[in-house]
């Protein structure tokens, strides 16, 4: 099974009901009720050979990623990061320069938005270098956005330019996307949200899935970044390269004209289609419908 079905599997699965527990898995983050405060929580790897390459990118920039693809997740639902853990498995032998930059790599992602690193675990063994980080957040205004509260007619939207993040080495070096977040959500009435981190295609499908609903987008309305547009297949880039970590939002049509116009944010906003009320996602191309499916990156077991 990949990744998404396992997650589908444990879904399915009885769990402790509990009255802490707002949102369990199948989110961005989960969502507990501490003493009438939602607090969000997330954890994400990143493996030597899966998510970067150790003797290409060096040791900082793993570091970085691995917190920076956390503080995404927490962008992901409009939150503000609070604190964050780190577990380290350092390949046996591993230069100290290297395990010190994996520190920096982690503190200069983290610190870049606030996020004090309070703890975690190191350890060592025969396999490659593994990054895990847990990562601790709240609201930024009111509640969480969550990928299930996308409307029948909602715009779909997003930030920045999308694919091609591999050789422009946007997968190393992105900007999560947690002021913009935070900006969006205290700017309009923001119904569903997910950060693009499988590829606009493959997350925009957790939203309808999440949501019952459908899409439709329009293929010309997608923002290509240069990488991208250098691309044999810009629009496959766009659609499932994966690893953009823009924002994917869905909101009432004519607060996003207003966004289109205002354009507020620094990456850009773009109105790339609409949620519909059948169950599957469309693709127009040069004014003709056909099927999207929901494909980008998917760890396999």
């Amino acid at each position: 099974m990949d990744e998404f079905e396992f997650i589908d599997w444990i879904r399915q699965q009885p769990s402790i009901k509990s009255d802490v527990v707002g949102v369990g898995p199948g989110d961005d983050c989960a969502v507990l009720r501490i003493d009438r405060e939602q607090v969000l929580v997330t954890t994400d790897q990143c493996a030597d050979g899966v998510h970067f390459l150790l003797p290409q990118c060096g040791a900082e920039a793993a570091g970085y990623k691995v917190m920076a693809r956390n503080l995404s997740d927490i962008a992901a639902m409009a939150g503000l990061p609070m604190a964050a853990v780190a577990t380290v498995m350092l390949p046996h032998g591993m230069a100290d320069k290297d395990v010190q930059d994996i520190y920096r790599g982690l503190r200069r992602s983290a610190d870049a938005f606030g996020c004090p690193l309070v703890g975690g675990d190191v350890g060592s063994w025969d396999g490659r270098l593994l990054l895990t980080v847990t990562l601790l957040g709240r609201p930024a205004v009111g509640k969480p956005i969550l990928r299930s509260g996308a409307k029948i007619g909602d715009a779909i939207c997003v930030t920045g330019t999308l694919g091609g993040s591999l050789p422009s080495g946007k997968h190393l070096h992105f900007t999560p996307r947690i002021s913009e977040a935070a900006d969006l959500a205290g700017r309009v009435e923001l119904h569903a949200m997910i950060d693009i981190s499988d590829g606009l295609a493959a997350d925009l499908g957790h939203i309808c899935r999440e949501s019952g609903l459908g899409a439709e987008i329009v293929a010309e309305n997608i923002p290509l970044s240069t990488a991208a547009e250098e691309a044999e297949d810009p629009l496959a880039a766009a659609l499932s390269d994966g690893e953009d970590y823009e924002l994917l939002f869905t909101l009432p049509p004519e607060q996003a004209e207003l966004l289109i116009k205002e354009q507020p944010l620094a990456p850009g906003i773009a109105y790339i289609g609409q949620i519909v009320a059948r169950p599957e996602m469309k693709l127009r191309i040069g004014g003709k419908l056909q099927p999207m499916e929901p494909r980008g990156y998917r760890h396999r077991a």
